[in-house]
């Protein structure tokens, strides 16, 4: 299982779920990550904390602990 917190810089992904109960996957899902959705990781901190990526025409940034929650697949563009 590869998640958003493992995602390489420069590349296209999808979601394939959201894993995480109550507040959390809740808050995820209204930044607008959701299944399905297209995901461009623009780029990482140099400490690895946060990670930048663009989703649904804007940019948005995530803590590490919020994008291990995300798991995805890598779509070739």
């Amino acid at each position: 299982m590869k998640t958003l917190k493992d995602a390489e810089v420069g590349k296209y992904y999808l979601v394939k779920k959201i894993h995480g109960e109550g507040p959390l996957r809740r808050r995820i899902m209204d930044m607008g990550i959701t299944k399905r959705a297209e995901l461009y990781v623009r780029k990482v901190a140099p400490l690895g904390d946060p990670v930048q990526i663009a989703v649904r025409g804007y940019e948005l940034s995530l803590r590490k602990e919020d994008s291990s929650c995300v798991e995805i697949e890598e779509i070739v563009k």
